[in-house]
């Protein structure tokens, strides 16, 4: 299939895990890739692209460096000519109680993930909007990276599930500003095993019957159809990507209300508060994501 013939796309932390699958799968679809990684990873794939028969380049900028990222953008376009497709999928984990957390490990994290994805959305959007004020109209597509994590409020990842979370607002914000330009932005939150998971207990199991869920490939096929032309209706999104099965995430509904006609006093606040969360019940929210069946 070449369903992303002529398009030029930028993966971040693409030497190995998810990013390795999706930028294997944008160049297998006809896509020229730029290979984002801080190590000599990103020559490995670049060179499994080019054997497959695919365009690709590698590029070993950090994501958060803002000065580096304008500059991993105008590679793309040096190179391939143009840019047509961002996926932001870079990523780094240290974990730490919220009691025991150093600034560094905070710092870190978020730097990574949250800022790493606004510096390459800033700059491939900044490209985006002078091409299509020049009569270059697209269309154009970023698909961010978030987490259950971010959905969900994981134990111990205070850094990472608030980085996560942020990502998914920065999608809908962009979203609603960049429709204009022809341009979606989404965001998926894969399960998959990878050096970052692979240790967790969930992707232990590898045999399912002939078929792994946890492959990375599942996750970069979801990922290659909303980079393409087909999706241009699907924008502001945040998926939950399992195997084969995928879920979209509704943001933030409200699920019970009160009101009177006077100001409120505590003592309204107290009878009242059984008939505001109803059954949903008021304690900690339940972890959210979904089992695979």
């Amino acid at each position: 299939m070449a369903t992303l013939a002529g398009k030029v796309a930028i993966v971040t932390g693409a030497g190995g895990g998810l990013g390795r699958a999706h930028a294997l799968r944008l160049g297998a679809e006809g896509a020229s890739v730029v290979v984002n990684d801080l190590g000599p990873a990103a020559d490995t794939v670049v060179a499994e692209i080019e054997a497959a028969g695919g365009r690709a380049v590698a590029n070993q900028a950090s994501v958060a460096d803002y000065a580096a990222v304008e500059t991993l953008v105008q590679q793309a376009i040096n190179v391939f000519g143009g840019l047509d497709i961002v996926v932001n999928n870079a990523g780094a984990l240290r974990d730490a109680m919220p009691f025991n957390m150093t600034e560094d490990q905070w710092d870190l994290v978020v730097d990574v993930h949250l800022k790493g994805h606004f510096n390459l959305c800033r700059h491939a959007v900044s490209y985006w909007r002078e091409q299509h004020k020049a009569g270059n109209t697209g269309p154009r597509r970023i698909i961010n990276t978030t987490s259950e994590a971010g959905l969900y409020g994981s134990p111990g990842q205070v850094n990472y599930a608030s980085a996560k979370g942020g990502i998914i607002l920065m999608t809908v914000s962009l979203a609603r500003v960049m429709e204009r330009f022809n341009t979606t932005v989404n965001c998926i939150a894969p399960r998959a095993r990878t050096s970052m998971t692979e240790a967790q207990p969930l992707f232990a199991k590898k045999d399912f019957s002939g078929f792994d869920p946890y492959e990375p490939e599942h996750v970069a096929r979801v990922v290659a159809w909303l980079a393409g032309d087909a999706s241009a209706d699907i924008n502001g999104q945040t998926f939950i990507t399992v195997g084969a099965q995928l879920h979209v995430v509704d943001l933030f509904p409200i699920v019970g209300s009160i009101s009177q006609d006077r100001p409120w006093e505590s003592s309204d606040l107290d009878a009242r508060k059984a008939e505001l969360f109803g059954t949903r019940g008021s304690g900690l929210p339940a972890w959210g994501g979904p089992a695979w069946a």
